[in-house]
């Protein structure tokens, strides 16, 4: 969908929003950095987010003091919370890999942005826990992943942040009930889950996922998904979409947080925009979080 049809399609929603308020989950909105313009003062960028309605925002690992400095004076001159860190060297560096230089790497990673989140006063880092492929077995994801976070749980508790473990395409934590289990295994206040909304839908349903998970997520990711027929090759193909315009059932998804007493933060992860698309995003959360 190109800008000014998501734009049009969301004009038509803008009326229910005053209605439906009064029955709004008690849940923070929240965008991830990366969505702000890129070319302007990060003051802007937080400016930009905040005036399209969104209270708080997920901020990427940032080695560089200076840099941290700059996010953390935008955050406070604008009002735009960072509740969390992403973690940006779980992919390339991976907590699982075999290798003990790249385990390390991936570790300092981490470190770094447990105390990024300190310094700017975020309660969660979101971290990818393992990835499995040809060179690790599902059963050594689990447990070199594990092993390496038990060594960051001490810091995560003195900084007083919490390891948010998130659900990804990594071949890895397949199912709820796994997820559950992984965490639970930790017995720690200190490893939660970071469940996202979007990246289950392949192989299951983001409800069910939320009820069996229930107190353990700490954090929420938006973004919406759908099957489409690709005629090119006679298939069904799965693609992102605008939120409340895929496969994913909002009423459900907003009745299970309801029921689990989901009070967090909901962070959109989605395409970037301008300031008219960023509005259009906040407006169409409000909808979800109101059970429209």
């Amino acid at each position: 969908m190109d800008r000014r049809s998501f734009l049009a399609t969301g004009a038509a929603f803008t009326a229910a929003v005053p209605f439906l308020q009064a029955q709004r989950l008690p849940i923070r909105k929240a965008i991830l950095m990366s969505m702000l313009p890129a070319g302007i003062s990060v003051h802007d960028r937080f400016q930009m987010a905040r005036d399209a309605g969104f209270e708080q925002v997920e901020c990427p690992t940032t080695p560089e003091q200076a840099a941290a400095e700059e996010i953390k004076k935008a955050a406070n001159t604008t009002g735009l919370r960072i509740h969390s860190v992403m973690n940006a060297s779980h992919w390339k560096f991976p907590l699982s890999s075999p290798d003990p230089a790249v385990v390390q790497t991936s570790l300092q990673g981490v470190e770094t942005s447990l105390r990024n989140a300190y310094f700017w006063g975020a309660d969660t880092v979101l971290v990818v826990p393992a990835v499995v492929d040809a060179h690790t077995r599902y059963r050594e994801a689990w447990e070199r992943s594990q092993e390496q976070i038990r060594k960051l749980i001490p810091l995560a508790a003195e900084l007083k942040v919490v390891i948010a473990v998130e659900e990804v395409w990594n071949k890895f934590l397949l199912s709820p009930l796994e997820f559950a289990r992984y965490v639970d295994e930790f017995q720690s206040p200190w490893v939660r889950a970071y469940f996202d909304v979007g990246n289950v839908v392949l192989y299951g349903y983001p409800q069910d996922w939320i009820r069996t998970l229930g107190k353990r997520i700490v954090k929420l990711h938006l973004k919406d998904f759908q099957f489409k027929q690709d005629p090119a090759i006679k298939k069904s193909v799965a693609d992102w979409t605008p939120l409340r315009e895929g496969a994913i059932d909002w009423k459900e998804i907003y009745n299970a947080l309801r029921e689990i007493g989901y009070s967090g933060t909901a962070t959109v992860e989605l395409p970037g925009g301008d300031a008219a698309y960023l509005k259009e995003v906040s407006r169409r959360v409000d909808l979800i979080l109101s059970g429209a």
